[in-house]
C-alpha cells in the first residue's frame, strides 16, 4: 500500500528542484485569431474550485482548458465537469510540457504563495502568459525573478488583484486621482476573518507563505496604495499570535504607512477578528467602502451622500476577462507584476519592523 502523503508535504517536495526544469523552453506566440484564450489553473484548491473555474464559465475572452494538480483524485471530477481532455492535464513534475500545447495560452498560478515564483517562472519559460494569484511571492527577490522571466520570454504577467477591477473600487481610485473630495489625508483599512485553519493548512505554515499578513494583509496594503495613488516612504508594524496553532506565523498584524506630504494609512489584518473596511479621509470630505474586499456586495458611500451600490457581476470573471482582453489587444496588463512586488516590499518591511519592536523602516 502506498504511503499517504499530506497535500502540504506534497507541495513542499514538488516545489523543490524545479528551477532546472523551467529552463530553455521556446516562446510560443499567441494566435491573434483566437476568440477565447485558453487558461490552465495551477493548483485546484478552494479558490480555483469555488471562484476561478466557475468564473471562467462566464468569461468572453478566455476559458478553462487545462489543469495542473498534485492531487490525482481530483482529475476525473474536473475533467467531467469542465470537459478537459487528457492532453491538457498536468502535474507539477511535467507542467513544463505545456510549452508544446497550443490549447493553453495562460497559466494561472493558484498554489500557496511559497510556490508562486517556481510555477510562474515555469509558465513564463514555457512561453505562456502568467496570471499569479496574490500575494505575488515571498520576498522582493522572488517577485523580481517572476518579472524577469516574463520579460525574458516576452509574455504578459498580471497579479490576481481582483479588487482593482471592481467598479466601486475603480471609482474611489478615480476620486483619489482627480481629488474629487480634495487631497487624500489619511486612510483606515482592514481585512481579516475570525476563523480556524486545520493542521495541514498552508496558512499555518511559514515556508508556504502562511500567516494573516501574507494571506489577507495585502488587501489593506494594496488599498492604501491605490487610494492615495502614492508609494510609502516609511513603514511600522506589529505582529502577534494569540492561539498556539499559529505559533509559526502571525495571527494578527497591524501596520502604519507614511506617504509623502504627511499622508498616512493605518491597517489591520487577522485570523481572529472579522474586518472589512476602507475609509478615505480628504481635505474636502470622505468616502468609504464597507465591505471593501468581499467576493460580492462591495458597497460604499461618500460625505455628500453619493451611494456606491454593489455590482452584481462575478468579480473573478471580470478580472480574468479584462486581463485576457489586454493580452489579445497587445496592451499592458491592468495589474502588472510591479504591483505585486511593491506590496511584498511593504509586507517584508512590516515584518522587519515587528521583529525590531515596531521600529520605523524607511524606504
Amino acid at each position: 500500500m502506498a504511503k499517504h502523503i499530506s497535500r502540504k508535504d506534497f507541495l513542499k517536495t514538488t516545489g523543490l528542484g524545479l528551477a532546472a526544469a523551467s529552463l530553455g523552453f521556446p516562446n510560443i506566440l499567441l494566435s491573434k485569431q483566437k476568440e477565447k484564450l485558453g487558461v490552465a489553473l495551477v493548483g485546484l484548491g478552494s479558490y480555483s474550485t469555488g471562484r476561478l473555474a466557475p468564473g471562467l464559465q462566464k468569461t468572453e475572452h478566455c476559458e478553462l482548458r487545462g489543469i495542473v494538480t498534485g492531487s490525482p483524485q481530483k482529475i476525473p471530477r474536473w475533467q467531467k465537469r469542465y470537459d478537459i481532455p487528457d492532453g491538457n492535464v498536468y502535474n507539477y513534475e511535467n507542467m513544463h510540457e505545456v510549452a508544446n500545447n497550443s490549447d493553453i495560452d495562460i497559466i494561472y498560478v493558484v498554489t500557496p504563495p511559497g510556490l508562486h515564483a517556481k510555477y510562474s517562472i515555469i509558465g513564463a519559460e514555457a512561453g505562456k502568459h502568467v496570471w499569479c494569484e496574490k500575494p505575488m511571492a515571498m520576498n522582493v527577490e522572488e517577485c523580481q525573478s517572476i518579472i524577469d522571466a516574463a520579460n525574458k520570454n516576452d509574455v504578459s504577467l498580471a497579479i490576481g488583484y481582483r479588487m482593482q477591477h471592481e467598479p466601486n473600487t475603480r471609482t474611489i481610485i478615480r476620486y483619489g486621482k482627480q481629488e474629487t473630495y480634495g487631497a487624500v489625508r489619511n486612510v483606515e483599512t482592514g481585512a481579516g476573518y475570525n476563523g480556524y485553519h486545520s493542521a495541514d493548512s498552508w496558512r499555518r505554515d511559514a515556508e508556504l507563505g502562511g500567516g494573516a499578513l501574507y494571506d489577507m494583509g495585502v488587501y489593506p496594503i494594496n488599498a492604501s496604495r491605490y487610494s492615495t495613488n502614492m508609494e510609502p516612504i516609511a513603514v511600522r508594524g506589529k505582529q502577534w499570535s494569540e492561539r498556539d496553532i499559529y505559533n509559526e506565523v502571525d495571527e494578527f498584524t497591524e501596520f502604519e504607512l507614511e506617504f509623502p506630504d504627511g499622508v498616512k494609512a493605518v491597517g489591520e489584518t487577522g485570523f481572529g477578528k472579522s474586518t472589512n473596511y476602507l475609509n478615505v479621509n480628504c481635505t474636502d470630505g470622505w468616502y468609504k467602502l464597507d465591505p471593501f474586499q468581499t467576493y460580492s456586495g462591495v458597497k460604499g458611500k461618500t460625505s455628500d451622500g453619493t451611494k456606491l451600490p454593489p455590482d452584481p457581476h462575478h468579480q473573478q470573471a471580470r478580472q480574468m476577462d479584462n486581463e485576457a482582453l489586454a493580452i489579445k489587444e497587445g496592451r499592458d496588463p491592468i495589474v502588472p507584476g510591479i504591483e505585486g512586488l511593491r506590496d511584498i516590499r511593504i509586507v517584508r518591511a512590516i515584518m522587519e519592523s515587528s521583529q525590531n519592536e515596531g521600529a520605523t523602516i524607511q524606504f
